[in-house]
């Protein structure tokens, strides 16, 4: 598969992530996933944690929004993709969810996905406190 259209893929995936389901086509079947907070492998995992993603946004968010920066090839066999999660609780006090991050996708020589990494720019316990402050605070 050719690194332009997974990059491509990428690019119209996540920014709709929390709406509905991504491409699987891209990814190898014992894909490794990790961020903060979960760690694990296989594809099937992988399409769960989408799952997840989606189901909590529903259930939590009033609004929730997955913001992509960029996304490109940062190395021989590395894409590179930034962003930003922000949101606003389903609570009286409407507390805002926001936090940076990028993931890190590696690719085998079929251009297929077999690692994804990504790193937030705050720990995941800072991230939580933002949900009992008011609106606006970060």
């Amino acid at each position: 598969m050719q690194i332009e259209k997974v990059i491509e893929t990428l690019k119209n995936d996540l920014p709709t992530l929390f709406e509905k389901d991504i491409s699987y086509d891209i990814y190898t079947q014992d894909i490794y996933f990790r961020d903060p907070v979960n760690q694990f492998k296989y594809k099937f995992n992988y399409r769960i944690i989408f799952w997840t993603l989606r189901f909590h946004a529903r259930l939590f968010f009033n609004q929730i929004y997955f913001d992509l920066h960029e996304v490109y090839q940062s190395a021989e066999n590395t894409i590179l993709a930034k962003w930003t999660v922000r949101g606003e609780l389903r609570v009286p006090w409407k507390a805002k969810l926001f936090f940076n991050g990028y993931s890190n996708y590696k690719f085998n020589r079929n251009g297929l996905i077999y690692e994804h990494i990504d790193t937030w720019d705050r720990k995941p316990g800072q991230i939580l406190r933002q949900f009992t402050h008011k609106g606006g605070d970060k």
